[in-house]
């Protein structure tokens, strides 16, 4: 950490436990009263790290409300790589969203899709394969995993049932870049009242893929909260191919997430169940694409 260029500045370092990254983070505090986020991360993410540093870069530069980049580099000589950035004060939506009544979570949701909507406009067109073959290479191991290994619930045939006749509408999707992880716990509500969006960190499909794969972490559990993220992505106007694609990233979500929790979260395996049970009521045994959560 000693030789991080402005190492010399802190005055305060304190480890950060919270979170699921592999990071290690600090929050810093520095004698010229700034507060930062550091984050270090093992040498071998160097060329990772530097490409989410450049484009939150970009990200900021193009009004995203989120951290700013401070520095970025190598230390713990030559073994580890750290990115600095701004700290945002303020509390996180998940945290508060239950003391807001239904307009102020609808707001909020409308807020949230706006941004969304921001990030996606990101111009960074990849060579790539077609979204369909690279969402298939990797939830299809999952599928199949959970055929084998998966805890059987009351109508998970109608989930499979769903996800194979849907299969063409992955095919010749849009790719942008994603922000990975947009969830209410990834919001900080400033003490401006306004959302700010943290933890770029996350590399599911390279960060890249169809824009509407990103809802696949909306926060069903306060519907108006998530009707207003859908309205304000598309200002009021919701295509019907969306509402298809919805029900089939969410379906698939949770339905290959069962494998996993049983191996490694055990205790949340009841909860991954739930959301299963959840997803068949929202949309009526997969008959009805529109969520019944959904309020116009």
């Amino acid at each position: 950490m000693i030789e991080i260029p402005l190492y010399g500045t802190f005055t305060v370092i304190n480890p950060i436990e919270k979170g699921m990254s592999g990071d290690k983070k600090y929050y810093i505090e520095t004698n010229n009263n700034e507060r930062l986020l550091l984050r270090i991360a093992d040498i071998s993410e160097y060329e990772q790290k530097k490409t989410e540093y450049e484009r939150m870069n970009k990200l900021s530069a193009n009004g995203v409300p989120m951290p700013r980049t401070i520095d970025f580099g190598i230390c713990n000589a030559d073994k580890s790589v750290y990115t600095l950035l701004e700290w945002i004060d303020g509390n996180e939506v998940e945290e508060i969203v239950n003391r807001m009544d239904e307009k102020e979570q609808y707001l909020m949701g409308v807020e949230s899709g706006k941004i969304l909507k921001q990030i996606h406009t990101l111009d960074e067109h990849k060579e790539i394969a077609d979204w369909s073959t690279r969402y298939f290479a990797i939830i299809d191991e999952r599928i199949n995993a959970f055929h084998k290994e998966g805890v059987a619930f009351s109508g998970s045939d109608k989930i499979i049932a769903y996800l194979e006749k849907n299969r063409g509408l992955l095919k010749n999707r849009p790719q942008c870049y994603h922000h990975g992880d947009y969830h209410m716990g990834n919001m900080i509500l400033t003490k401006r009242d306004k959302l700010s969006i943290i933890d770029w960190h996350t590399v599911d499909f390279d960060n890249y893929g169809d824009p509407w794969y990103e809802f696949n972490r909306i926060g069903i559990e306060y519907p108006a909260f998530a009707t207003g993220q859908i309205d304000g992505y598309f200002e009021n106007d919701v295509p019907d191919e969306f509402w298809a694609l919805l029900a089939y990233y969410l379906s698939a979500s949770a339905i290959t997430s069962i494998v996993w929790a049983k191996y490694f979260a055990p205790e949340s395996l009841g909860d991954i169940l739930k959301l299963n049970s959840d997803i068949l009521d929202w949309y009526d045994g997969m008959k009805e694409i529109v969520p019944m959560w959904y309020k116009k």
